[in-house]
């Protein structure tokens, strides 16, 4: 069992005077925290959606960064390797808008020829979104019982991020790719990064995500590093089973697509890339360099009773990505 407080009950992430509420540190089974961010410049506000189908995969993302809103669609062809992105970058986080409960209310943005809408609701979630090339709209059902795993990392009581993952979601729809549809259904399977907090100007982290039928996997480091609590987390038949301890990640920055290694006490995972995206901006004062390689699992993971739950055949990514914004 982990030694990291489980929370139980819905609580505000600030106090009001805009600073880290330490009532609010600790995880969820469910998402129980309200984010009521104030003050404007470090605040950073998103919703990411990961969907891993047999032919595709599709990652989107809806974001306020304050000064900015940054947002893009993704979809990889698994079979050519042929990638179809369009990034935008709004000033001012113009026409965002970012609920402040995760699973509640619509998230939306939209400019630079893409738009995305996000609607939350107790039994599940839609996304329609459109770019070049490209438009989604799936259904995500949120199955009964099922858990995600939510977590507040402070780094100080100015600087604090509430995160919520959510893996291996039902998801159906439809996808319209280079003028070709695409049915979304058997064998595909969503992600969630839900993200609210005020953020160091400079950052490092890593985040791999796997799912099959019935298990999921999901880690985190760097960023989270001696802050007491981590976002890493075992998911079998939809139960969540909380792994406390900072792992070590082992992977080769001048090979992204070399096998990558993440352990512990209770993980030993091994991911085997088969295809890296590489993401670069530098806008002066705001960059980032992101390598998010997508690939299968292997190794295992053990749960609250100490049972070994296999790895093997997990599909998803494991990114290293550096933030100055």
């Amino acid at each position: 069992m982990t030694h990291e407080p489980e929370l139980t009950s819905p609580v505000e992430l600030c106090r009001p005077d805009g600073r880290l509420n330490r009532a609010a540190v600790g995880w969820t089974r469910r998402p129980l925290h309200t984010a009521n961010l104030r003050g404007w410049g470090r605040a950073k506000r998103w919703e990411y959606w990961g969907i891993v189908t047999p032919e595709h995969i599709i990652g989107l993302v809806a974001s306020s960064i304050d000064y900015a809103g940054v947002h893009g669609v993704y979809v990889l062809d698994r079979a050519t390797g042929r990638e179809t992105t369009t990034d935008a970058v709004v000033p001012l986080a113009r026409g965002v808008v970012m609920p402040p409960r995760s699973g509640e209310g619509t998230a939306s943005a939209e400019g630079g020829g893409l738009s995305i809408a996000i609607t939350q609701r107790p039994d599940g979630t839609t996304i329609h979104a459109t770019a070049r090339d490209v438009r989604l709209d799936v259904e995500i059902p949120l199955p009964e019982g099922h858990e995600s795993l939510g977590v507040v990392v402070p780094w100080s009581d100015r600087r604090f991020q509430y995160t919520v993952k959510d893996l291996g979601r039902p998801v159906h729809g439809m996808l319209v790719l280079h003028g070709r549809t695409h049915e979304i259904g058997a064998g595909a399977f969503a992600v969630l990064d839900h993200g609210r907090g005020k953020w160091p100007y400079s950052i490092t982290w890593n985040w791999a995500a796997g799912a099959a039928d019935g298990r999921a996997i999901q880690l985190g480091g760097k960023w989270t590093d001696g802050t007491g609590v981590t976002e890493n987390g075992l998911f079998v038949d939809g139960r969540l089973h909380k792994i406390g301890e900072e792992l070590r990640w082992t992977y080769d920055r001048s090979d992204w697509l070399r096998p990558w290694q993440i352990t512990g006490d209770r993980v030993r995972a091994d991911f085997h890339p088969f295809h890296e995206k590489v993401a670069k901006t530098n806008l002066a004062v705001v960059a980032n360099e992101t390598h998010q390689c997508f690939g299968t699992f292997s190794g295992w993971a053990l749960t609250d009773d100490g049972s070994r739950v296999s790895l093997d055949g997990l599909v998803g990514w494991a990114e290293e990505a550096h933030n100055r914004w």
